[in-house]
């Protein structure tokens, strides 16, 4: 028999090798598991092209001239080789290592094959063999190889055809296998995201303190899984409270990190002084010294000290947005603006001045971070200052319905969009 009518009996018609390629792109489209969606693929092909034996080689992590049997169509237990590949056994130099390690697709006609060849086994008892090598980066990293147990099985006129659906298929599968350890590499890191958020969740206070004449509620939400707002409370000498809130430049872990920083370094503070510059200046000190100047980052932050027998705010700010005041008695929101200086972890040396202000029964104080009043709608409008002081325009009786009637009009501002920054808000109500 010729070799023209033999190939001709072996490869089906072009209508049914059409239907069989259409139905094989359908199912890949759908696989998401690269070693199924080889497994259907060789199921395919074998229907389109039957042959008698496929082997898989790769030279991946390998010096030449070794390489892995990473399938053979012999094998009754299919190895996963992107997650078994202690199983795969190394070759070393043969047949098979001498047209992987060339670069180039082959046909080989009447294939003769010697018993101490070390591929021997794959290949012998077969007298035709197609080598389609599978390119990374211009190498040919892997390699498919078909075989045939008569000679002359294969036509040379399939072979550019073979060479370009293999290496489109590899690369289809190499994108499956990238995809899956992306994911598995997002589980991880978002795991360890929910550790640090939850680690700094416990930096925050647990409880809010109960302080004389003052009412107070909270608001703490972050963009990412951890962020960089932070507050605390400190109780001083003579009945004092500080009240401290903080803005790390910056989103996700690098923030959280410094937040961390930031709380440990406030805890530090010996506390002697009823200055909320000093308190400020201490914080400038250890973070330029130690951190944020490495970093290039900065933290805007405001600390006042609330006097109840007085209800006086002595206060500092360092680059933070000014508290607003809403006075219940009469009067409208008014900014706590009286002491303005650099954020923390800019300059070394860095003063802070005071200011005091003279607080009456019922009045408002609202302190929050920028991602408050930066919220933008879909038209890329922020939420702004004066949204925020038309809510606190109309007077509530405690510090919960305050933070209760921000949240409303922000989301209803946003559309309840996710906050593409940490949200923070501290509300203080006079008795």
């Amino acid at each position: 028999m010729s070799k023209t009518k033999r190939r001709a009996r072996t490869r089906p018609g072009w209508q049914q090798r059409l239907t069989e390629i259409v139905s094989l792109m359908r199912e890949m489209s759908r696989q998401r598991d690269p070693q199924a969606m080889v497994a259907a693929y060789a199921t395919r092909m074998q229907r389109i092209m039957p042959t008698d034996r496929r082997i898989s080689l790769s030279r991946r992590g390998l010096d030449p001239p070794k390489y892995r049997i990473t399938r053979f169509s012999g094998w009754e237990d299919h190895v996963n080789p992107w997650t078994q590949s202690e199983r795969l056994p190394i070759l070393d130099g043969g047949l098979l290592g001498e047209l992987l390690y060339a670069d180039q697709p082959r046909i080989i006609d009447d294939l003769q094959i010697a018993d101490d060849d070390p591929t021997f086994e794959y290949l012998s008892g077969q007298r035709s063999l197609i080598a389609l090598p599978l390119f990374d980066e211009g190498i040919a990293q892997n390699m498919v190889v078909i075989t045939r147990a008569e000679p002359d099985a294969f036509d040379r006129e399939q072979l550019p055809e073979l060479l370009w659906t293999s290496n489109l298929f590899g690369r289809a599968t190499q994108n499956l296998v990238l995809a899956d350890q992306v994911r598995e590499a997002y589980e991880m890191v978002d795991h360890e995201m929910q550790v640090v958020g939850y680690i700094q969740r416990t930096l925050l206070p647990t409880q809010l303190p109960d302080i004389p004449t003052m009412n107070l509620a909270t608001h703490y939400q972050t963009s990412q899984r951890a962020g960089g707002d932070y507050y605390d409370f400190f109780p001083l000498a003579a009945g004092k409270w500080g009240l401290l809130i903080a803005d790390v430049s910056g989103h996700g872990t690098p923030a959280a990190v410094m937040m961390a920083v930031t709380h440990s370094i406030a805890h530090m503070y010996p506390g002697n002084s009823d200055s909320p510059g000093e308190m400020l200046k201490f914080l400038n000190g250890h973070l330029t010294k130690r951190y944020s100047s490495d970093m290039g980052g900065f933290i805007t932050a405001f600390y006042g000290v609330y006097d109840p027998a007085t209800l006086t705010l002595t206060y500092s700010s360092a680059g933070h947005n000014p508290p607003r005041v809403k006075p219940c008695a009469h009067g409208s929101v008014t900014s706590l603006d009286g002491a303005r200086g650099l954020p923390l972890g800019v300059t070394a040396g860095q003063s802070y001045e005071d200011a005091v202000h003279q607080l009456q029964p019922a009045d408002q104080i609202v302190l929050y971070t920028d991602g408050i009043t930066e919220a933008a709608n879909a038209d890329g409008k922020m939420f702004g200052i004066s949204q925020l002081d038309r809510v606190l325009s109309q007077c509530r009786n405690d510090a919960n319905e305050v933070i209760a009637a921000i949240l409303s009009a922000l989301d209803k501002f946003t559309d309840a969009q996710p906050p593409s920054d940490d949200r923070t808000i501290v509300v203080a109500k006079i008795d």
